[in-house]
């Protein structure tokens, strides 16, 4: 069971709430005076923190601004900078034809040289091989022109026809100021009345000049070959001697003579120099001699020994078909871009067509009785005399 309190107990209990509720309403004044002040400080910080972002706001519109202004400046100094140009822009234009002056003449000077290099000719590469041309250079054109020569004439062969060193001893000496083709038209009547050196020394002279009368100039030609028939039986046994040294001690016989028999009929390296090898060189600016002994040791130092023959037969072959003397079928030419004198002839393909000669032009050739070889590439045989 509870105790019940005592009296000065219960009083002071009594005491001890009245104290208390005393205590309530001050902590509650007090409690409210703080507040306000709370508040108020709230309030100041509020004030304070609104003021705050305000600033912030302003420093932040005026940031923009500042940067706004210093674009707007800097726009602003751009633009006159960039006007300045545009206003330096025109006298740079108006300067730069000035400057590229030189340029455009340049360009008009260029066009001159190559039209003057065209008026000489499209294919005067070289002009003056002596003066412009080096040595070394020179040997190589050459060279290329003779392997250019070869694959045109693959089946170059001597025109004229003979069947032993005597006849073709006595042939190359009839072939002096005429053609092939009528030496080759008139010897088989003279080697089947004289088929030896004895036969021939030992001739009629009206009658073997009246056989070489279609040769042309036929008493001197008669007097040659009688002459050099007697010289090869009394001197060297009626035989063709194989030495250059001896057949030039021949009557009628020259370099010219000794080296067709040499090349042809002993296989001996030599170089033919006749009217075609002596013109043709020295159109493609082989040599500038006119000598023939010369002309001879010339042309002789750009090529081997070996290439020596052969080199003969393709120049003179092509003089004959292709590169005449007086109208050179350049249009038709397999050797056009090599030769200096590239337009001296008729430069139209067509028309040049028209100029070329024996089998190039679709014609016999000039020997009666030409090699299998030049019949398998599509030559064709010369008539026999009075066959039209």
């Amino acid at each position: 069971m509870r105790r019940k309190p005592t009296a000065p107990e219960s009083g002071a209990s009594e005491e001890r709430g009245a104290a208390t509720k005393k205590a309530a309403p001050a902590k509650k004044a007090t409690a409210k005076k703080a507040a306000p002040d709370r508040k108020a400080a709230t309030k100041k910080a509020a004030a304070a923190g609104k003021t705050a972002p305000g600033e912030k706001a302003a420093a932040k519109k005026a940031a923009p601004a500042k940067k706004t202004a210093a674009k707007k400046a800097a726009t602003k100094k751009a633009a006159p900078a960039k006007k300045a140009p545009a206003k330096k822009a025109p006298p740079a234009k108006k300067s730069a034809p000035l400057k590229k002056a030189p340029a455009v003449k340049k360009p008009l000077v260029a066009p001159k040289k190559a039209t003057a290099a065209v008026k000489a000719a499209p294919a005067k590469a070289v002009v003056h091989p002596g003066k412009g041309e080096s040595r070394t250079a020179l040997v190589r054109r050459a060279r290329r022109i003779n392997r250019e020569l070869a694959e045109v004439y693959p089946y170059a062969h001597p025109e004229l026809d003979f069947d032993n060193p005597f006849q073709l001893v006595v042939a190359t000496v009839l072939s002096a100021q005429t053609t092939d083709l009528r030496v080759n038209q008139t010897t088989p009547a003279l080697f089947a009345k004289y088929p030896t050196p004895e036969d021939l020394a030992a001739a009629n002279p009206e009658e073997v000049e009246e056989i070489l009368r279609p040769c042309g100039f036929f008493r001197a030609k008669t007097r040659s070959v009688m002459g050099l028939s007697k010289a090869l039986v009394e001197d060297f046994g009626g035989e063709v001697p194989g030495r250059l040294e001896d057949l030039v001690k021949l009557p009628g016989v020259g370099r010219k003579t000794a080296f067709v028999v040499l090349g042809n009929a002993f296989g001996r390296p030599g170089i033919t120099v006749d009217t075609h090898f002596q013109r043709l060189v020295r159109r493609w600016r082989w040599t500038e001699e006119t000598d023939p002994d010369k002309i001879e040791a010339a042309v002789g130092a750009l090529f081997p020994k070996s290439d020596w023959t052969d080199l003969s037969h393709h120049v003179i072959w092509h003089g004959r078909r292709i590169c005449h003397a007086r109208k050179p079928a350049c249009g038709a030419c397999p050797i056009a871009a090599l030769c200096p004198a590239y337009g001296e002839g008729e430069t139209d393909p067509e028309k040049a067509k028209k100029l070329l000669k024996y089998e190039k032009g679709g014609l016999p050739g000039q020997r009666l009785k030409p090699p299998q070889a030049y019949l398998d590439a599509g030559g064709r045989p010369a008539p026999p005399l009075g066959a039209g």
